[in-house]
């Protein structure tokens, strides 16, 4: 299962769009079969028997149940310009870097006689591009969402608490939990 951090990266990819995927059932449905190659694969793929895939390949089923199209669509999306999402990418991890904003639960580790209890804050923090290359590499080698999180809250320790090293300096540990939204822009 996807987690927050996967999620908004998908939401990232998805904006960058430089065309919009095809809206028709027909349309997704062809596009599904020359990526995957055949009928039997894309009903595998959105969980419909292979003749149903047929069937609105020829058009002779307009509409899909919700549930199906909602599968149908997501399974269209994450393929959608593959190239594009590669180039942002490289992009954000070489020069740009990501914008991360957010509404979470912050906590860290800090001296005694300092409050360390976490707290909700609102952020919207641009990290370096070493963060986007790290958080991307994590993502492609399979990393769980807790250490993509941890990703995300070092920079934030960084860039946003420690202020890239001017203060705050005894601060060792951010972590970031009860996500209310992640959203990140690259």
């Amino acid at each position: 299962m996807a987690g927050e951090v996967d999620d908004a990266i998908e939401r990232a990819d998805q904006e960058s769009f430089t065309r919009q995927p095809p809206k028709t059932l027909k349309g997704q449905i062809g596009y599904l079969i020359r990526q995957f190659g055949s009928a039997k694969a894309v009903a595998q793929e959105i969980g419909v028997t292979a003749d149903s895939v047929n069937r609105y390949r020829r058009g002779a089923r307009k509409h899909a149940r919700p549930d199906v199209a909602a599968k149908i669509d997501n399974a269209v999306r994450q393929r959608w310009q593959p190239q594009v999402r590669k180039r942002r990418q490289r992009q954000a991890a070489d020069t740009r870097g990501i914008t991360v904003e957010t509404r979470a639960r912050f906590g860290y580790t800090a001296p005694i006689g300092t409050t360390d209890d976490g707290r909700f804050r609102r952020l919207t923090v641009h990290l370096p591009p070493a963060y986007a290359r790290r958080l991307f590499d994590a993502r492609d080698s399979g990393a769980s969402d807790q250490q993509m999180r941890g990703i995300i809250a070092e920079g934030f320790k960084d860039v946003y608490f420690q202020d890239g090293g001017t203060r705050a300096m005894e601060l060792s540990d951010v972590a970031i939990s009860d996500i209310d939204y992640l959203d990140l822009d690259y």
